[in-house]
C-alpha cells in the first residue's frame, strides 16, 4: 500500500513539474516587471526589438564577468533593435543590488527577481541564464551559463522567427 501511494505521489509530482515547466516555456506578451527606477517593462512594448532577459547574482563569477559585455551590447543597440533586462536573483536587499549595479556601471534596466517573474519565465536552473526573444516576442534561445555580446549578435543575425536550440556549454 505504501509503495502504491509513493508511486502515485511521484507520478503526480512529475506531472505537476512537467505542467509548470511547459507553462513557463512561452511567457505571455503581457508579462510585466518593474525595474529599480520604477519603470514597467512588458514584452509587448518591445515588439519589433530583440529582448535579452538575463538572470544573474552578484556572488556568481560567470554572471559578473558577462555584465560589462551585456552593458556594451545594450549601449550599442539602445533605442534601435534590442533591449537588455537584467534580473537580479539571490540578493539580501534592494540597496545591495543598487550599490552593486552602480559599482559595475550597468546602464541597462535591472529588475529584482520575485515569484511573479519566476511564474512567467521559470526559475533558472543555473546562473547565469539568459533568455533571448526575437522581435516577434518568441523565445528563440535559452542560454545556461555565460553569454557574450558576440553570441547574442549572432542570434540576432539569424532569422527572427527561427526557433534555435537550447544549448549549454
Amino acid at each position: 500500500m505504501k509503495k502504491i501511494t509513493f508511486i502515485r505521489l511521484f507520478l503526480f509530482s512529475l506531472f505537476a513539474l512537467m505542467f509548470l515547466s511547459s507553462a513557463s516555456a512561452e511567457p505571455s506578451a503581457s508579462f510585466a516587471m518593474k525595474d529599480l527606477s520604477g519603470k514597467t517593462h512588458r514584452l509587448a512594448d518591445y515588439k519589433g526589438k530583440w529582448v535579452v532577459l538575463n538572470y544573474w547574482a552578484k556572488w556568481c563569477p560567470s554572471c559578473v564577468d558577462e555584465l560589462p559585455d551585456l552593458s556594451s551590447l545594450y549601449e550599442k543597440h539602445k533605442g534601435k533593435d534590442l533591449v537588455v533586462l537584467g534580473v537580479a536573483v539571490d540578493y539580501k536587499s534592494e540597496k545591495e543590488v543598487r550599490d552593486f549595479v552602480d559599482d559595475m556601471l550597468l546602464s541597462y534596466p535591472i529588475i529584482l527577481s520575485n515569484p511573479k517573474i519566476f511564474a512567467q519565465f521559470g526559475s533558472p536552473e543555473v546562473l547565469p541564464t539568459t533568455l533571448v526573444f526575437n522581435p516577434h516576442g518568441k523565445l528563440v534561445q535559452t542560454k545556461r551559463g555565460a553569454i557574450t555580446k558576440q553570441m547574442i549578435e549572432a542570434i540576432m543575425l539569424s532569422s527572427p522567427s527561427e526557433k534555435l536550440e537550447t544549448f549549454t556549454p
